[in-house]
């Protein structure tokens, strides 16, 4: 079993390379695309995996949803990976809905995460708030993009959550979970 400490680190350390899949910003390179997709795909599950013992004691119904959701997010994530791949478009037009619906099972699995993050207090609880008032935001700005409303100050709204996990992988590296009774100890 891996310590605390070092599951902290590695999180934190996944959670900045979920982040590789904004290298489409930067690059038309479809290798560096493809290959950057899997790496935030296999990312968000592992973050998942190496969750699910430190969630477990505090909720085991909620943190099966939240690895059912993040394997499922992880996984649309490398399917519209390998769809790049493909000259078809109907394929590239079904890696399009898929990038539709992984922001909401982002926005899902992502508020069970803050929440069993509150509940366990593994971070400070402020991290956690931060996480949750980013992603109703960044809900918010979906459902008005969706409802046809371009106003420039939607935009506001992604860099909340960006930012927020930003710091919280930052905290994870430098600082760790703060101990709990309830956690596994190594």
């Amino acid at each position: 079993m891996i310590s605390n400490r070092r599951t902290a680190i590695i999180v934190g350390v996944l959670i900045l390379a979920a982040y590789s899949v904004l290298v489409s910003l930067f690059t038309e390179s479809l290798t560096l695309i493809v290959l950057f997709e899997l790496l935030s795909g296999a990312a968000v599950i592992a973050i998942a995996v190496l969750m699910f013992p430190l969630f477990k004691p505090w909720n085991k119904r909620i943190t099966l949803w939240y690895l059912a959701a993040k394997v499922i997010e992880g996984g649309l994530m490398v399917i519209a990976g390998l769809l790049l791949l493909s000259s078809n478009s109907s394929l590239l037009g079904i890696r399009d809905l898929i990038h539709v619906s992984h922001a909401y099972f982002f926005i899902l699995a992502s508020m069970l995460f803050y929440y069993l993050l509150y509940q366990s207090k593994l971070i400070p609880r402020f991290i956690s708030v931060w996480g949750v008032i980013a992603l109703i935001s960044l809900l918010a700005g979906n459902l008005l993009e969706i409802a046809g409303n371009t106003h420039p100050m939607i935009k506001l709204f992604y860099p909340l959550i960006m930012l927020n996990e930003i710091l919280l992988a930052i905290w994870l590296i430098v600082k760790g979970f703060n101990p709990s009774e309830k956690t596994i100890v190594d």
